[in-house]
């Protein structure tokens, strides 16, 4: 699996769980709804670490946290 598509699938998670929609989780931790979306839709390919932390500090969940899901088992390089 593609490292885009293993943190979209975990955003979803995310959502699913804390019972939240993408927007609201834009809205939590001051990201853009384009930023939210694109992660979602897997058009951005290579999205910035700084953006997976201030998804986790909105959330209250510890990045190590974020990343520690079989989604991350088997990761593709996309280059």
């Amino acid at each position: 699996m593609r490292l885009s598509k293993a943190i979209s699938e975990k955003i979803l998670k995310i959502c699913i769980e804390k019972n939240i929609t993408p927007n609201k989780l834009a809205s939590i931790c001051c990201l853009t709804q384009s930023t939210v979306q694109n992660l979602i839709n897997g058009k951005s390919r290579n999205p910035k670490l700084l953006t997976i932390i201030r998804i986790c500090e909105g959330l209250n969940i510890d990045l190590k946290d974020f990343f520690d899901d079989e989604l991350f088992a088997m990761i593709e390089r996309e280059d």
